[in-house]
């Protein structure tokens, strides 16, 4: 089997440490990324061609050259508020885009596709922690970007025999521990390098939403899954996807931290006093977002390694000092 494997935003935080994985297991990352959310530094474990996944004939030109044996597919916008204002955006890149992957690998004759989905899926959910067979009613136009696309990766694989694994997982946390990447959003969104820049520049400061959640101190619980363990798992996806049947598959750790629990983590590893501005609910925010992870260790063999949060911040706050 070709070694090679296309790595749609592979230049994003996710991807990098996917791609970093890949090239450990001897396979050969090739990225394409716009560059629009990545960076070419992150780049370092197979060829960056410079494209966007809605462009066929840059698409045609990666499976004629390289002819990778299966699609990891990450190139999506993330960020909920912005697809609250600019919904189009997050529909034409996240929806319309993969679609011109998925027909560009019918066309080639790729059939392993493994998909960077999320719990956003689940919109608010009515049971914790959440299985696959929870209902799926999102509540942002993000979410149902992600939706549209697993209803076409249904379809093609119906049509065509397209294999698919959607990862649908929780929030991506953490860093390389070896230093050689990390998170780096532009704006950042993400709960720890916000909570850990506060603790870097003083005239940065963090804000807690919510402090009266049906939860042990008030502050939302989420499932905060390390960036290594995510990897894994894509590469674990692509192997099971050669054996067997399209499937979607929850990632997390199974447990939760709350919002003060992150903040009194990051005081610990940092040294720092962390004092966060206490301010009202945003809406839309449940007060627990937990994965059941019983469907990955059944069919992926997988489970997460970095189960303590307290390493977890560690590694993002070593990479945000390097």
């Amino acid at each position: 089997m070709n070694k090679n494997i296309l790595v749609t935003g592979g230049a994003g935080y996710i991807g990098s440490h996917t791609c970093k994985a890949l090239a450990q297991r001897g396979f050969t990352p090739i990225v394409l990324d716009n560059l629009s959310n990545g960076h070419d530094w992150a780049v370092k474990w197979g060829p960056l061609v410079k494209g966007d996944i809605a462009d066929r004939a840059v698409l045609d030109e990666i499976f004629e050259k390289y002819q990778p044996s299966g699609v990891i597919h990450f190139a999506a916008f993330i960020e909920v508020g912005i697809s609250m204002k600019d919904p189009g955006s997050f529909y034409r890149n996240n929806s319309c885009g993969t679609l011109t992957v998925l027909e560009a690998m019918r066309d080639h004759g790729c059939d392993r596709f493994v998909f960077s989905s999320t719990a956003a899926m689940y919109g608010m959910p009515n049971q914790v922690p959440i299985t696959e067979d929870h209902p799926q009613w999102p509540i942002n136009p993000y979410g149902w970007s992600k939706f549209m696309v697993e209803r076409m990766l249904e379809d093609f694989s119906m049509a065509y025999g397209t294999k698919f694994c959607a990862l649908r997982y929780f929030n991506a946390a953490g860093a390389d521990p070896d230093g050689e990447i990390g998170e780096s959003h532009d704006p950042e969104s993400h709960l720890i390098p916000l909570v850990l820049r506060a603790a870097k520049d003083p005239d940065w400061n963090i804000s807690v939403f919510g402090t009266d959640y049906d939860t042990p101190d008030g502050t939302c619980i989420r499932d905060y899954i390390h960036v290594c363990d995510l990897a894994d798992a894509h590469i674990r996806a692509l192997d099971y996807l050669a054996d067997n049947e399209s499937i979607a598959i929850n990632l997390g750790t199974g447990t939760g931290n709350s919002v003060q629990e992150i903040i009194e983590a990051a005081r610990k590893v940092t040294g720092d006093p962390i004092v966060p501005i206490l301010g009202e609910r945003r809406p839309g925010d449940p007060s627990r977002l937990v994965a059941d992870r019983t469907l990955a260790k059944e069919k992926l063999g997988w489970e997460p390694q970095y189960t303590d949060i307290l390493e977890t911040i560690r590694h993002a706050w070593e990479w945000m000092n390097r």
